[in-house]
């Protein structure tokens, strides 16, 4: 669910959602101050063996802005996103990709098995989809 330019990261969740207590120690005790990065978010997956989705929810319930997207489409400073386009793109890298568009668009999770199945980085991935004008989303943690 996206938020709202303005609107607090709970509110995206509307007002009956419950939190965890046990996962809500989790990430407290692994934010820094009002941030979390996405690779923490994700080690905090495994660690407590959530799904990433339900990881963001939580993290969005505590008001905890998630930063340093491992794709580096968002939360750097100061120019907020940066990945960059990379030309020219690999055949293979390119045909990996649309094969798992979904209405144009790649899916977070797919962008990272992507990444895995071909041995590149994240990074390379994301850069391929600037460069082909694929729209990377949705966010596994439901940042995007």
């Amino acid at each position: 669910m996206k938020r709202e330019k303005g609107q607090k990261f709970s509110q995206k969740h509307g007002t009956q959602t419950n939190l965890n207590p046990s996962i809500k120690d989790k990430i407290l005790a692994h934010a820094k101050g009002s941030e979390m990065a996405c690779a923490v978010a994700f080690k905090l997956v495994k660690e407590i063996n959530q799904p990433p989705a339900k990881i963001g929810k939580a993290v969005d319930l505590l008001e905890i802005k998630l930063t340093k997207c491992q794709l580096g489409l968002f939360g750097y400073k100061p120019q907020k996103k940066i990945v960059t386009p990379k030309l020219p793109v690999d055949p293979k890298l390119e045909d990996a990709i649309r094969q798992v568009l979904v209405d144009g668009n790649l899916s977070c999770e797919h962008a990272w098995d992507i990444a895995l199945k071909l041995g590149v980085s994240k990074m390379t991935v994301s850069a391929a989809c600037e460069a082909l004008n694929i729209k990377i989303r949705p966010c596994q943690l439901g940042a995007f």
